[in-house]
């Protein structure tokens, strides 16, 4: 067997653990990473997505046994659910982590954003408040190297400007901004982790409008980045090295993490300390999995909380014909987006929402241009007819997706399979999932000012998708609170049951918000850096 010896155990290469080894290795902490998956060929990634007959945010990177996945097209491939919703957000398991097709979006949480329970009734109160996360927000948004413009907020103060300018809005964001002017409606440039100027190596956006799935030149931020650097400094990568199991010792601390390759053979990587850093998903199933006679109802679960309250933003997408042409289709997938909706007093009776401006036209709710030629030539028209009203048609396509707050509930959750396994003996994810009456308060709302919306760019043709899609942010499961009854890790990241263990991502989030969770990720794996540096030199 395999041993794997370091001060610190990582488990996972997504933004979470890239961020915090990278941070680690440079304070000179010896660093060891267990991914599950490979690292991944840009250019191989881009050739097989041009490929790719169904083109979906997993279509470069499509699951194997070794390192097996959910994926958009069929969400019974990985996932069993037992709903009444389906869950419909999905992740890779790759160096990087589901950065690699990630949109870049990089919006902070709003300050009442950690207090949902105190102002609203709703949900619960994060441990920490946005003034405890600012500083990190400050430093995760140079890591990332984000674009924004540094004169406005966007509701959450800031301590400092962005490291770039922003990325050029689109014409198509200008006439939505032209088109609202004078309402409640406040069209701003959207921060994003791809670079508007060459930086650190990578060079600037070249609106290849393919951010999802895959960005073909590296303008926009994946994790891979931080692994390198982190490689670089010393830590050691295992890659394609799935955590199957934490031990325990007597005292009932970490005592290492057994992981197995895709020959089977086995390993363990001990350290002093232990941060599983495995998305919102993975982090339960490893953790319910490593049960003992000491743990009977898994790792870190004295609260029975591992694996409840699982969220998402669900997402209710609306698309329109604009009164006058607005050339979508080009550039990053969106550059601009309504973001005054999403605090208020509403939130105690529905949903937050923010609203994404797209410019990638009806891709995401029909396929776009490339299914437009059929539905017309369907309709009859043929020729010169046909090509025109193609044209016609393409260049008025606009699309708002609205991403909707949703509360924790603890029904929500995500068990073992009782049958099915996987290559390594993990039993599957099994997935109760019910987004609730408060987010589809929220979905309706957004329907109704997405109605307001396209009214104001004379847009005819307005369609509202029925259901509710998935926004790929996967929140909850592990969260954080001062109560140990009532969740898994503490203000810290620390768990409440176990002194060296440390849970980071998404998976910690007491709450969803309506920002992408991406930047709170790296936020909050920044400030643990801290943490366990000071842990260290007390042990």
């Amino acid at each position: 067997m395999t041993e794997v010896q370091a001060d610190v155990v990582i488990v996972g290469s997504g933004v979470a653990g890239a961020l915090l080894a990278e941070r680690l290795a440079k304070a000179n902490v010896r660093v060891a990473i267990l991914e599950a998956g490979p690292r991944i060929d840009r250019g191989k990634a881009f050739q097989r997505f041009v490929n790719a007959p169904i083109k979906t945010p997993e279509s470069p990177y499509p699951p194997t046994q070794e390192a097996d996945h959910p994926v958009g097209y069929d969400l019974d491939h990985w996932y069993r659910q037992s709903g009444p919703d389906k869950f419909k957000s999905t992740y890779i398991k790759a160096v990087g982590g589901s950065t690699w097709h990630w949109l870049g979006t990089c919006l902070r949480f709003l300050p009442n954003d950690f207090r949902l329970q105190s102002l609203y009734g709703r949900g619960m109160d994060w441990p920490i408040g946005y003034a405890e996360l600012e500083p990190f927000y400050q430093q995760a948004e140079t890591e990332l190297g984000v674009a924004g413009d540094s004169e406005d907020d966007l509701g959450s103060p800031r301590s400092g400007g962005f490291p770039m300018p922003p990325i050029p809005t689109t014409y198509l964001d200008k006439v939505f901004e032209r088109s609202l002017a004078g309402t409640r409606y406040q069209v701003r440039p959207t921060p994003q982790a791809r670079n508007s100027v060459a930086r650190e190596g990578r060079p600037a956006c070249c609106g290849s409008a393919s951010c999802i799935p895959i960005c073909p030149v590296g303008a926009k931020y994946d994790a891979a980045v931080h692994v390198a650097r982190a490689e670089k400094l010393g830590a050691a990568l295992h890659e394609q090295a799935t955590a199957t199991h934490v031990e325990t010792d007597a005292a009932n601390r970490i005592a290492g993490i057994r992981f197995q390759r895709p020959d089977l053979s086995a390993g363990v990587a001990r350290g002093r300390l232990y941060v599983i850093a495995a998305h919102a998903l993975e982090t339960p199933r490893l953790l319910l999995h490593s049960r003992s006679e000491r743990n009977p109802d898994g790792v870190a679960n004295g609260s029975d909380q591992v694996g409840r309250n699982l969220m998402d933003h669900p997402v209710q997408l609306s698309w329109a014909l604009a009164g006058e042409p607005v050339w979508p289709y080009r550039g990053p997938i969106s550059t601009s987006g309504i973001e005054n909706l999403r605090d208020g007093s509403e939130r105690r009776d529905r949903a937050a929402l923010r609203i994404q401006i797209s410019n990638d036209g009806w891709n995401w709710p029909t396929g776009g241009a490339l299914s437009l030629g059929r539905a017309l030539a369907d309709a009859g028209l043929r020729g010169s007819a046909l090509r025109d009203a193609a044209a016609d048609q393409a260049s008025k396509h606009v699309q708002l997706a609205s991403m909707i707050e949703q509360l924790p509930s603890s029904a929500n959750r995500v068990v073992l399979d009782g049958k099915e396994r996987d290559l390594y003996g993990v039993p599957l994810p099994r997935i109760h999932y019910d987004i609730g009456d408060y987010a589809r308060n929220g979905l309706a709302a957004a329907r109704g000012v997405h109605n307001e919306v396209f009214g104001k760019l004379a847009a005819t043709a307005i369609q509202h998708k029925e259901d509710f899609k998935g926004a790929e942010h996967i929140i909850g499961t592990c969260r954080m609170g001062l109560n140990p009854a009532q969740s898994v890790v503490d203000g810290r990241l620390r768990s409440h049951d176990h002194a060296n263990l440390y849970l980071t991502g998404s998976a910690v989030f007491p709450t969803s918000g309506t920002a992408n969770p991406t930047l709170t990720i790296a936020a909050l794996s920044l400030r643990l850096a801290e943490e366990l540096t000071g842990a260290l030199q007390l042990t």
